[in-house]
């Protein structure tokens, strides 16, 4: 058998008391793509920084083409053919294509910049890749996010790369740019470069990847082909436990009406949206990137201006502002948990509990005790992982992150939940509590409006969907009555 691109034997790493990995071993094959699936937290962060040449592990080793490897940074493991394709792009916005792909590979000579010399090798990374409409000279920053990730990849064909890894690499991309970026990969598995693929998303890995490796808790827990082994089976490696469903389902009645719309308009989007959410019910909205899905829900939440149209809760007009959304019953997750959702810096407690301090001041000062009482509670109740509630949530994992954002709208008591991508890049065991929560809501009576571009989620959580096309919300209609195929459709059609 062919010697394996890429080894991992027995890799351990601690930081501090915290053990991120132990024992973990893995194998990389030369015209594969292997998946590396696990829950958030489960190392897989920590491992691909290995990789990186970011961090050393304590112990264990790594070969690449059958010689030991050890980079002493991102730049010696660059140099040894290894590249990082991460879900935040390291990119330069201000500068062009061709700048970011040579970037640390210029072409010179007596201190001049050869462009004469390089441009053909930009020019025969982008037509190998399938995409010569892209500019050498267009400004990175002008680009779409999909073609942006192209440019990365040019990068790393042009540094000789021998492995690339993929971190989650379409959770900000449209349907069609995911598409691209798939045949990209395909090519690149063709020429015989070895991938690592990164995704929450088991139904991408199954259509794309050769080959599986799970961690949990930091440790390689099953490894093997995709071919012939079950999603329920790659869902219990990750979880640690039979999973009898992948949408939990709680029975729950619709009640009276809630949340009215009547011909709500934004400064842009959306365009003249009516609708109605009532009590025990789960709606959820569909459409494509830029169709107004977030916009609509900005502008319930006070986030964006109304232009016109009228919002109701429990028929009383809401003050304005988030306060005044806040005030009146309502609560929101922001799509963007790291720029606009929670305070990155400040702690769990604080995070939790911004939106309603009332219980815990009087004077100006702060009850800690009572209100580390009730973070705790929360906590708990929606089992997130941390060493303390003191504990910084940049430094959470994506999906206990998202929890923390959750439980601040439950502890603040809202009866309307505007959920705009609440599962969006954290792991399958962390959605079906998610799912299970919407569930539960729902059956206490509360409103949930949620927004996803997962459609498979949609419709096995929601009672009713609508889909929006343009700024438009077009049609609503029970779950039942609605496929993939019909929603795509009616959020194509414009």
């Amino acid at each position: 058998m062919d010697t394996p691109l890429l080894t991992a034997r027995h890799v351990s790493k601690r930081f501090g008391a915290t053990q991120a990995l132990l024992d973990v071993s893995l194998t990389v094959q030369r015209g594969r793509v292997l998946a590396l699936i696990g829950e958030n937290g489960a190392g897989k962060s920590t491992l691909m920084k290995i990789l990186s040449g970011a961090y050393r592990p304590d112990s264990g080793s790594l070969t690449l083409d059958g010689r030991p490897y050890a980079p002493s940074g991102p730049l010696a493991a660059r140099h040894a053919g290894v590249a990082m394709i991460y879900q935040e792009l390291n990119l330069a916005p201000h500068l062009s294509v061709e700048d970011n792909i040579m970037l640390g590979r210029e072409s010179s000579a007596w201190g001049i910049l050869r462009r004469d010399r390089q441009r053909p090798r930009v020019r025969e990374a982008l037509d190998w890749l399938g995409h010569p409409e892209l500019s050498p000279d267009a400004l990175v920053g002008q680009l779409s996010v999909g073609a942006q990730q192209l440019v990365e990849i040019a990068r790393a064909l042009v540094h000789d790369a021998r492995l690339i890894v993929f971190d989650e690499p379409t959770s900000s991309l449209t349907q069609r740019d995911t598409q691209r970026l798939f045949d990209v990969i395909r090519r690149l598995k063709s020429a015989g470069l070895g991938i690592i693929y990164i995704s929450h998303f088991l139904e991408e890995v199954r259509a794309l990847c050769d080959d599986y490796a799970v961690l949990r808790d930091g440790r390689s827990v099953g490894s093997g082909t995709l071919a012939g082994t079950s999603e329920e089976h790659i869902i219990e490696l990750m979880v640690g436990r039979q999973v009898s469903e992948l949408f939990p389902q709680v029975p729950h009645t619709r009640g009276e009406p809630l949340l009215s719309l009547q011909g709500l308009t934004g400064r842009r989007l959306p365009r003249n949206a009516t609708l109605t959410l009532h009590r025990g019910e789960i709606l959820g909205l569909a459409g494509l990137v830029g169709a107004g899905r977030t916009e609509l829900v900005r502008c319930l939440f006070g986030l964006d201006p109304v232009r016109s149209g009228r919002v109701t809760l429990a028929g009383i007009a809401p003050g304005h502002g988030p306060r005044g959304r806040i005030r009146a019953g309502m609560g929101m997750v922001s799509e963007d948990r790291k720029g606009e959702g929670l305070a990155q810096s400040r702690s769990i407690a604080d995070n939790l509990t911004y939106s309603r301090l009332s219980p815990y001041s009087r004077w100006g000062w702060l009850n800690l005790s009572r209100r580390r009482s009730a973070v705790e509670h929360w906590m708990a109740h929606l089992r997130i992982k941390a060493s303390s509630q003191d504990q910084a949530v940049q430094t959470l994992s994506g999906g206990n992150q998202q929890k923390v954002a959750l439980a601040r709208v439950l502890h603040q008591g809202a009866d309307v939940l505007l959920l705009d991508e609440p599962t969006r890049g954290i792991d399958v065991g962390t959605k079906i509590e998610i799912y299970r929560l919407m569930g539960e809501l729902a059956a206490q009576g509360r409103a949930v409006l949620f927004v996803s571009s997962y459609l498979t989620e949609l419709l096995a959580v929601c009672d009713r969907i609508g889909v929006m096309s343009r700024g438009q919300l077009k049609e609503i209609r029970p779950a039942r009555e609605w496929t993939e195929e019909a929603i795509m459709n009616v959020a194509i059609s414009g």
